[in-house]
């Protein structure tokens, strides 16, 4: 491993540059904007919804029995998800792949469910309500690209981790980045 760039061992580049998580933190961003947006529709904080292309559409996906199957909207929970993964992409340094296993493992698991959960939604617009969404079709493509960067660097915590474990040192102080454990070259 380069200790100047945090290369983690077999790779080339460092999944854990600004440069690779910025892109991300920035989808999510936008993701929550669009989300919250929504979700002030859905809350009825705002009364209509602006729809370019698919008629009532949104109208009829935002009021749907599916968004409203949880608690709160489902447009909220996007936007709690995507601040989240903002939050989760800002937290740490170039080498957080192994000096924070902990918020990598977690931002990985952020981003993962979110962009399988978009996805699902969007495949439910037309096959339950016959409609479409763009704002909700915009959000499931945030999400999706939002995957590949993220599962990248957690793959690269789950290496280190492995590392950690067959050189027998605690994966427990590790995965929460005890100096100790990061002093050894694993």
């Amino acid at each position: 491993m380069s200790k100047e760039e945090g290369i983690p061992p077999g790779w080339s580049y460092n999944p854990a540059t600004w440069g690779q998580r910025m892109p991300i933190v920035i989808a999510a961003m936008v993701g929550f904007a669009i989300a919250t947006y929504l979700a002030l529709f859905q809350f009825k904080v705002i009364d209509t919804v602006w729809e370019p292309f698919f008629g009532d559409g949104s109208r009829k996906i935002l009021t749907s029995k599916t968004s409203q199957i949880l608690p709160i909207p489902d447009a909220a929970l996007g936007a709690i998800g995507y601040l989240v993964d903002a939050l989760a992409g800002v937290i740490g340094g170039i080498r957080r792949w192994r000096t924070m296993p902990w918020i990598v493992i977690a931002f990985g698991l952020a981003v993962g469910p979110l962009g399988f959960i978009s996805v699902l939604l969007v495949v439910l617009q037309p096959v339950m309500y016959d409609s479409w969404c763009t704002l909700c079709l915009a959000t499931a493509l945030i999400s999706v690209v939002m995957i590949g960067p993220a599962m990248d660097e957690m793959l690269a915590s789950l290496q280190y981790m492995k590392r950690v474990k067959d050189a027998k040192v605690s994966m427990w102080k590790a995965f929460w980045g005890y100096k100790e454990v990061q002093g050894r070259v694993i």
